[in-house]
């Protein structure tokens, strides 16, 4: 029974993995998912992002980043800053209003829902008359003016949401104004806009759906001028000047309004159809921004020809004769325009023009000419082209770094190099104390390079691997062709496409080799590119070489997708990333394992059929191993084919079941005991279990058969220089660990450097190892004589590692979805063994070896094992010992998607997709901490000319806060080992 009991706890230990390990989930990278309002405050030059999962994300300086989580998740329909103050309010489709600030403490500023309020009219009425459609935040910081389905106007006092019934704006406090005739023949429906006046805080504009403008005065509580619109109204905006009101309509017009000093019905100075005279979509909102030297920017959204035009999303930008239909790939969500917020200026003078659409956020630039589009230092669209997989790499030599940035430099020539316009904030995090790539492969065939040292990700180079292959596609066509001639004058804009030319393109695996420079990817087809770092353009062909892993099978006939054709004539690279050799699988599957060995120019890869060896420096294959079952069939269908044998998986599942159920009764049954005897004793087993609290180091493991679907899909490769043959003479090796659980070794003779061209790589089994559970292996390792990992190639000879111990014993780590196991070399006898609990369903997924460095002691550090389960689990398992540290819940079990694009760091990070277009990063380490750090400062308020006068309104009455849902960004640990993160300090 001793093999059942828990182990007492070291003391020592515990300590020592409090100051090595802990969980936190820091910050999301890219764009959020179902945007559904966009805000701005020209006071603190932050933006403001909401969603339909009810999140908010405020935005400002690079590294100046918060989030706040409303607790309803319901969506996010407006957002509002109060002017002059650090604070918003947010409108939920649940008619609740939800007001936030942003609070110092330690330093750093923090998001925190401050107060929540839901308008409710008296009893019986009906839901509308308080549907809110639109909020005015006033000047003064005391009020907010709510219009509603009803057509009333309430008023709400700040911050305790008092609603202040004497001071709503009734319609029939407005129709005493309007024209009889106009009052018989139109309703007002709902309030569609309310806009403050910019020179007179007593007055706001209200305007209603069916075309009445009215100026309200709030000291007064009356009509002082109304217009009378014939065309459904869908927004306002008010000149800078207060002279003119410019209204945008249903039909794709916009008017101009004089205001004047009488009282009298006013007419439009001009009514305008930008597309007409055709019927056009609805213009729903506009800016009339004035410059100094020259006409003003009209800028609207919509107003394109219905018929022709009416699938587009479009925002055109007028400057006297100049004019350009932007046109986005996705639906735009709001924008708003960038421009001198000072009140006493007397022109808006605008920068840029930023446009939330619901795939990307598009920021252009409208001081510079041709008005080009702005690189964002965040918010990047990570899912332009579906993410496909994912591969990170930690500590990049400074060069490689520059070579990299250089050649994305010259990639993103044509954006402008104006300064990000949203620079709230101020961001405290220290220096990332390191550079870090994270690499994105997509499912058009290209890969993208993340700066993912801080807390912004930021795209520094895209590789495609599109002009490899010949597919419908151009590659040298234009993604922003602009007619001269061309009505409307449409130019696109934005990096989101999500459709792929060719699905075969799709990107699988990644391996870059951050010392030498050289890059593998592998594709859906069976492709496998070796690409290596040029700083120049260059025409060349690409070598090809074809791997056909079923060469020594009969009676096989692959029924999935055909191959990518290769081009023959030479192909013109730009600079970067520029492949050298193709090698092709045949049957063209997907690759499922890559491993690149740059020091011995190796490239190892596998598919559901087998794996191969290939020399690029000679290009030239040394060897195929078929692993393929005579029972895989579906390994023979393909990814993209449609003829998936559903029944006969059922058909395997079940006889598993019945297998492992007959098997258990024959080891119950020896000795001739009676049935009822047998069924006692498996009762009482079972009884037994359930009450002993089982050590976490014992499971039951199911046995699989040999039968089981693609038991020859292999899922990883290693590259080792270890004992494989004896314990006197160590030599390259290449491991191959298969779905079935069989696990190959090969003996690699790679000839010397002086006569590396001219002797070939000769390879030769030299083990073959088969699990007894037969689960999928997931992971090999192999560790010197003193139970450390091997380094990565060329690791040693850059000095960034010390040379592994060749003296002592290695040993062999293989890990499979349900255990740990320790073998000895080179007798590849077992030593040593984790198990996994399979009867809970838990399964590795994700195995990497992480180091953990201390956060009190300097110099100590350890390496151990990050796995990720199908459970969303995190475990850290000890090496060599295999002994459970710790364990943390990170992800759903439910969310299959983004336990698959888990990947981890080599210092205990990692990032896994949230949605398709959002990573999510946590830490496991003390140390190495990247998340927002920032601050907001208000010490400025105090005497800045932004606010308006009060102007005799009603002082609120200050309530105390309520404490709403907090979500804080705060530095958790050593600042010295932390990556720089953006916040906001209030």
């Amino acid at each position: 029974m001793r093999r059942f009991l828990r182990h007492g706890h070291d003391p020592v230990r515990e300590r020592l993995k409090r100051d090595l390990f802990q969980f936190n989930k820091t910050v999301e990278h890219g764009f959020p998912h179902q945007p559904s309002a966009l805000g701005y405050s020209p006071f603190l030059h932050l933006m403001a992002i909401g969603t339909r999962s009810g999140a908010i994300k405020l935005y400002g300086a690079p590294g100046v980043e918060f989030m706040g989580l409303h607790e309803e998740n319901n969506t996010v329909m407006q957002i509002h800053f109060i002017p002059g103050q650090c604070q918003l309010v947010t409108l939920l489709d649940d008619n609740s209003l939800h007001l936030w600030s942003l609070k110092q403490r330690s330093g750093a500023s923090e998001l925190q829902e401050e107060q929540r309020f839901t308008l409710r009219g008296p009893p019986g009425s009906p839901p509308s008359a308080t549907q809110i459609t639109v909020v005015l935040p006033h000047s003064s910081r005391e009020v907010l003016y709510l219009g509603t389905e009803s057509g009333n106007v309430f008023v709400v006092e700040l911050p305790s949401f008092r609603l202040l019934e004497d001071r709503t704006i009734t319609s029939e406090a407005v129709l005493q104004r309007v024209p009889e005739d106009y009052r018989n023949r139109r309703s007002f429906e709902l309030v569609e806009a309310l806009r403050e006046h910019p020179r007179n805080p007593g007055h706001i504009l209200i305007g209603y759906s069916r075309g009445l403008i009215v100026l309200w005065d709030l000291h007064n509580k009356r009509v002082s001028r109304h217009f009378l619109g014939s065309q459904q109204l869908e927004n306002l905006f008010w000149q800078k000047d207060g002279h003119q009101i410019i209204s945008c309509h249903y039909d794709g017009s916009y008017a101009q309004w004089p205001v004047s000093n009488d009282d009298r019905q006013l007419e439009p100075l001009e009514s305008k159809v930008p597309y007409g005279p055709f019927p056009c979509k609805a213009i729903s909102k506009i800016y009339w921004q004035t410059t100094k030297n020259g006409p003003p920017y009209i800028i609207f959204q919509g107003g394109m020809p219905r018929a022709s035009y009416g699938d587009r999303h479009s925002i055109s930008v007028v400057h006297g004769s100049q004019q350009i239909a932007f046109d986005f790939t996705s639906r735009v969500i709001d924008f708003f325009v960038v421009c001198n917020a000072d009140p006493a200026a007397e022109f808006d003078d605008p920068s840029a023009m930023v446009v939330l659409a619901e795939e990307e956020l598009v920021v252009i630039d409208l001081k510079s000419a041709g008005w080009p589009a702005v690189h964002p230092p965040y918010l990047a669209s990570l899912h332009c082209s579906a993410i496909t997989c994912s591969h990170h790499v930690s500590n990049i030599p400074l060069k490689l770094w520059e070579r990299v940035i250089s050649a994305g430099s010259k990639q993103n020539s044509h954006y402008s190099d104006m300064p990000w316009p949203i620079d709230g904030g101020t961001n405290l995090a220290p220096d990332p104390p390191q550079r870090d790539l994270l690499l994105t492969g997509h499912e058009d065939g290209t890969v993208r390079f993340w700066d993912a040292s801080g807390v912004c990700l930021r795209l520094l180079y895209k590789l495609s691997t599109v002009r490899v292959f010949l597919t419908d596609a151009d590659p040298n066509d234009n993604m922003n062709p602009l007619g001269e001639d061309e009505w409307p004058p449409l130019r696109k804009v934005g990096s989101f496409d999500p459709y792929s030319d060719d699905p075969r393109l799709g990107i699988q695996k990644i391996y870059l080799c951050k010392y030498s420079g050289y890059l593998t990817v592998a594709g859906t087809a069976g492709q496998i590119l070796v690409m290596e770092l040029n700083d120049e353009e260059s025409e060349h062909v690409v070598d090809h070489a074809e791997a056909d892993l079923l060469q020594d099978q009969e009676g096989y006939k692959w029924k999935g997708h055909e191959r990518l054709k290769a081009r023959d004539e030479p192909v013109r690279f730009e600079p970067g990333f520029q492949p050298f050799v193709l090698v092709q699988c045949q049957p063209p599957a997907v690759v499922t394992s890559l491993a690149l060995h740059s020091e011995w120019k190796l490239v190892a890869f596998g598919t559901s059929h087998g794996f191969g060896l290939f020399d690029h420096q000679q290009k030239r294959l040394v060897f195929v191993k078929c692993t393929l079952h005579p029972s895989d069939q579906l390994a023979l269908e393909g990814p993209l084919s449609r003829v998936k044998s559903l029944k006969k998986s059922l058909r395997q599942s079940f006889r598993r079941i019945r297998r492992s159920r007959v098997s258990s009764r024959k080891r119950r049954a020896g000795g001739g005991i009676t049935g009822e005897v047998q069924e006692a004793n498996s009762k009482f087993d079972q009884d037994a279990l359930q009450e002993m609290e089982l050590a976490p180091i014992q499971r039951k493991i199911e046995a699989r058969s040999a039968e089981d679907s693609f038991t020859g899909f292999v899922r990883t490769l290693y590259f080792a220089d270890t004992f494989l043959r004896d314990s006197s003479r160590h030599c390259p090796s290449l491991w191959a660990g298969t779905n079935g659980g069989t696990v190959y070794a090969f003996c690699l003779r790679v000839p010397p450097a002086e006569r590396r061209m001219d002797e070939p790589v000769r390879a030769e089994q030299a083990k073959e190892i088969q699990l007894m559970h037969r689960a999928p292996v997931v992971g090999i390792l192999v560790l010197d004589g003193h139970g450390t990992p091997l380094p990565e190639p060329l690791e040693v000879a850059h000095d960034l590692s010390k040379s592994p111990d060749m003296q002592g014993s290695h040993q062999l780590l293989v890990v499979s979805e349900e255990q740990f196991k320790v073998f000895t070399l080179p007798k590849v006898s077992s030593k040593l063994k984790l198990k996994l609990t399979a009867l809970e369903g838990c399964r590795v997924r994700k195995v990497t070896v992480a180091n953990f460095g201390s956060c009190k002691t300097e110099d100590y550090s350890e390496n151990n094992l990050a796995i990720l389960t199908n459970l969303g689990d995190i475990q850290i398992i000890s090496l060599p010992f295999l002994k459970l540290q710790i364990r943390y819940p990170c992800i759903r079990k439910e969310d299959v998607s983004g336990i698959a694009s888990c990947v981890f760091t080599k210092y205990g990070q990692g990032f896994y997709l949230i949605s398709p277009s959002e990573f999510e990063r946590f830490s496991l380490s003390t140390k190495w901490l990247v998340e927002p750090r920032c601050v907001v400062d208000t010490q400025e308020i105090t005497g800045n000319n932004y606010l308006h006068n009060k102007s005799g309104m009603e002082k609120a009455t200050r309530k105390s806060r309520k404490s709403g849902r907090l979500m804080e960004h705060a530095l958790l640990n050593d600042e010295r080992a932390a990556a720089p993160v953006g916040g906001g300090d209030v």
